[in-house]
């Protein structure tokens, strides 16, 4: 291992001492590469026939070399023209670059890469064009970009935890062609915290709008995949949300945004009184209890009912959605306060879907949200702030409903 270290060290000086710009690096990477495909291709042909070049074998009359082919193959580093071999009766198969291959896998990952970053296919065209002097054509980045779609249907229908201690629901739009007409579609996003504290995307539905049946069948959906029990689901006014959830899971705690709340109260308050509305209003949500939120609420309304009875007048209105919030100690609330989980991947969705007018069809949408998810929740490996205290008191608050046997093989 050392004497392959050092020799390795001794070649990568002797490459060194030529080079003189990126240019020239780039060169020599090349070329290092099409010598080893072509080594790889030559060994692959001596195990083919069993024999080695040149030896005697053969010439007895069997199987034998018959020179060899070119090829263009496109890499990750750029295009390179590979000499192949070839044998008489026609019968070697390579693997490392098979027959018809035209790419290499680390190229259709750079374009997949690409793709997932939200760049559309003209803008990917022209960087592998500039970075590789390799012409891509839009229908091979489709094809390429289009390997994922099973990927996205297995994670569609993967199988889920049986419960979850936190789900949020939310959504936003996007604009899909249908039959010729450029339309808005929503896309739904569901978010969830498992009793570990960590994050995972439960999946991802595409619907015209919203209501009561489409929420049903959502849920449906997820109680077919495993998932027998939402402790809280955190939610921004969603259309026949409460309803649906109330069919599929009557036990869940439905909580409402506390954050939306407050902005969707203040919207129309002037900007010079927000500020003091706003600070006024923290009493209400911020109370130890739900008795003296309610307090906190009359008094607000005292001194704001009279100017904006608006505000006063909506969290009455949804109060059942606000109260179970006061259920909880600090630990819990931090979770439950806003859906900001969501929102924030959300906002990383919309970043790859701004570059786009709109879509060709919903598989399209979902696929670059897929990839895009993929890459997001792979920094997600930790787990949420303050976990450990939160879920000791959701087994106070949940009993056996907090289960975290389901845990241990993992």
């Amino acid at each position: 291992m050392a004497k392959q270290k050092q020799d390795t060290e001794a070649l990568v000086a002797s490459l060194a001492e030529g080079m003189r710009s990126e240019e020239d690096l780039a060169r020599v990477v090349m070329a290092l590469k099409k010598q080893a495909l072509e080594s790889m291709l030559e060994a692959e042909m001596e195990e083919h026939l069993g024999y080695s070049k040149h030896a005697p074998e053969g010439y007895d009359g069997g199987n034998s070399r018959n020179g060899k082919g070119t090829k263009t193959v496109i890499t990750d580093t750029g295009a390179v023209e590979l000499a192949v071999p070839r044998d008489r009766n026609g019968s070697f198969e390579p693997k490392v670059v098979q027959k018809g291959q035209r790419r290499l896998k680390g190229f259709d990952d750079k374009l997949i890469s690409l793709y997932a970053r939200g760049l559309t296919v003209r803008e990917i065209q022209g960087h592998i064009e500039e970075m590789y002097d390799t012409t891509v054509s839009p229908d091979l980045i489709s094809r390429v970009t289009d390997q994922v779609l099973e990927q996205v249907r297995v994670w569609q229908g993967r199988q889920l935890d049986p419960t979850y201690a936190i789900v949020y629901f939310d959504g936003f739009v996007v604009k899909v062609r249908h039959e010729g007409v450029v339309r808005n579609r929503t896309v739904y996003v569901v978010l969830a915290i498992d009793l570990c504290g960590h994050k995972q995307v439960l999946g991802l539905w595409m619907a015209a709008s919203e209501g009561a049946k489409f929420w049903l069948q959502v849920l449906t959906e997820l109680k077919q995949r495993g998932v027998e029990d939402i402790l809280i689901a955190s939610v921004d006014g969603l259309k026949g949300f409460p309803d649906a959830l109330e069919a599929a899971f009557p036990q869940t705690i439905v909580q409402t945004c506390i954050v939306h709340m407050v902005r969707n109260t203040t919207n129309l308050v002037a900007w010079k009184y927000r500020k003091a509305l706003v600070k006024d209003l923290k009493t209400v949500y911020q109370a130890a209890t739900e008795a003296e939120a309610l307090q906190a609420l009359d008094r607000f309304e005292a001194a704001w009912g009279d100017r904006y009875p608006m505000v006063g007048r909506t969290w009455r209105d949804n109060w059942e959605r606000v109260r179970p919030f006061f259920e909880f100690d600090h630990a819990i609330r931090r979770a439950i306060y806003t859906t900001n989980p969501i929102e924030a991947l959300n906002r990383q969705l919309r970043k790859v879907v701004k570059t786009r007018g709109h879509f060709p069809n919903d598989a399209a949408a979902i696929k670059l949200l897929w990839l895009a998810i993929d890459r997001s929740s792979r920094k997600w490996s930790h787990t949420i702030h303050g976990w450990d205290l939160a879920v000791q008191q959701l087994k106070i608050q949940f009993g056996d409903r907090v289960d975290l046997s389901q845990y241990a093989n993992r």
